[in-house]
């Protein structure tokens, strides 16, 4: 099975349709990317493990006390 020269698969016409039809939507994109992802994260949200209120045992399989 060989891709043929010039073909165009059914979800690729439709997406470039779709977009021809409503090219705000790569705009919308952008604005959510740049919200969720393209951001650094605050310092008052990170928390570092090593400052966990909640001491774990040497060995956690340990059965006595």
């Amino acid at each position: 099975m060989s891709i043929q020269p010039g073909y165009v698969s059914d979800a690729t016409r439709f997406v470039r349709e779709l977009l021809d039809k409503h090219p705000h939507i790569v705009e919308e994109q952008r604005k959510a990317r740049a919200r969720w992802w393209d951001r650094k994260p605050e310092t008052g949200d990170v928390t570092p493990s090593s400052r966990s209120e909640v001491r774990q045992k040497p060995y956690v399989y340990q059965t006595g006390d």
